[in-house]
């Protein structure tokens, strides 16, 4: 089995607004080859970016569009294949956009290994662990914290045990902080799990202060409240915190995960499968159990990537939630035939060969704004 074609697509709802949600445009890659199948994946960056660096032509042996050096392998050889394309990108990879183009392809890869064989990729990984794990709502604060209360008291009304709340407006000023996260816990009630999202907003001191003031609201944990790449911060914080501390979903890969991993710098490493794919995740797994730390995956886009989140935690030895998406967009909603999405508080692990999931090609032309192969 060889490949032939490597397409990119971007869609893009129409309704795009200025907040911190990657399910308003995603960019999905398809991997075509010479015995029919096809292999579908996604990325979590800019789509445009990502397709840039999948379309890109050999520039030399380091610098190289990745559809250049896929047309022609056979799609089985994951590792092999993962090893190529981050050697050939050396120069403009190794981090951020780079591996998030590797991950859609590699997810892609994955996906026709688990169709050629009739597997479901969880098997392929190892083997699930979970039939299904329980869920979170994970979704945007509200203005304040009684905006945060109506918004909590709905997703509990739904049927989930467990709520996010994220991003903006925390990190304004402390009495704000202390009211979404209050109004968090009163619209979760008191036997619901609270989780609190600040959005990479404060310096290690004052991420303290939070987590000692949230602490009375009982959260399930803060995550991050610290700049990406302060390494020392998140250990010193980790150290000193009442609350557990959770990051990962900016990390692009393995080199990205070790300075988190070595240092022992979090309770919860948060595993983007559209940012790693499966053959980084695989390896990050193995790393965090070895530490004895805890995995959560990170998926804020389409039933594609939540599709891959779940074949990937459900190998985890001691999964223990699932970041649900409840964002009110099509992409998250209809850009597959399967929904993917938690009941009553619970989501279930797709047991159908590869990711388990089939485009909805009439959305997929509906929502096209961009197609390269």
């Amino acid at each position: 089995m060889k490949i032939t074609e490597v397409v990119c697509q971007v869609l893009r709802i129409k309704n795009v607004v200025a907040k911190t949600a990657s399910s308003q445009d995603s960019v999905l890659v398809r991997v075509r080859t010479d015995t029919g199948l096809e292999g579908i994946g996604e990325a979590d960056s800019s789509p445009e970016v990502v397709k840039a660096i999948v379309d890109a032509p050999f520039s030399h042996n380091i610098a190289c569009g990745l559809r250049h050096l896929l047309v022609g392998e056979n799609p089985l050889e994951t590792e092999r294949l993962w090893q190529k394309m981050y050697r050939k990108t050396m120069y403009f990879g190794r981090r951020g956009a780079g591996i998030t183009a590797m991950a859609a392809i590699d997810m892609a890869l994955w996906d026709l290994k688990g169709k050629h064989f009739g597997e479901p990729i969880h098997r392929l990984l190892g083997g699930k662990q979970h039939d299904r794990i329980l869920a979170y709502a994970s979704i945007l604060f509200g203005k304040t914290g009684d905006e945060t209360a109506r918004i909590g008291s709905r997703w509990r009304e739904a049927g989930y045990k467990a709520v996010k709340f994220g991003w903006e407006p925390m990190g304004e000023n402390e009495a704000l902080d202390v009211d979404l996260v209050r109004g968090a816990r009163k619209g979760v009630g008191v036997d619901g799990t609270v989780l609190i999202d600040a959005g990479c907003v404060w310096d290690a001191r004052t991420a303290l202060q939070r987590a000692n003031a949230f602490a009375d609201f009982r959260i399930g944990w803060l995550e991050e409240p610290l700049h990406p790449d302060d390494y020392d911060g998140y250990r010193w914080l980790r150290d000193r915190s009442p609350v557990p501390i959770a990051s990962g979903e900016e990390e692009c890969g393995r080199q990205a995960f070790r300075p988190l991993i070595d240092g022992h710098c979090l309770d919860v490493y948060q595993v983007d499968l559209s940012r790693n794919g499966f053959t980084d995740s695989l390896y990050i797994r193995q790393r965090v159990e070895e530490i004895g730390a805890r995995l959560c995956n990170h998926c804020y886009t389409s039933p594609v990537t939540v599709a891959a989140s779940l074949h990937w935690l459900s190998t985890c030895r001691d999964a223990f939630l699932f970041e649900d998406c409840v964002e009110d967009s099509p992409l998250r909603h209809e850009l597959t035939h399967e929904k993917v999405q938690a009941v009553d508080g619970w989501i279930t692990v797709p047991d159908r060969p590869g990711l388990g999931v089939t485009l909805d090609e009439q959305f997929v032309q509906k929502h096209l704004i961009a197609e390269s192969r």
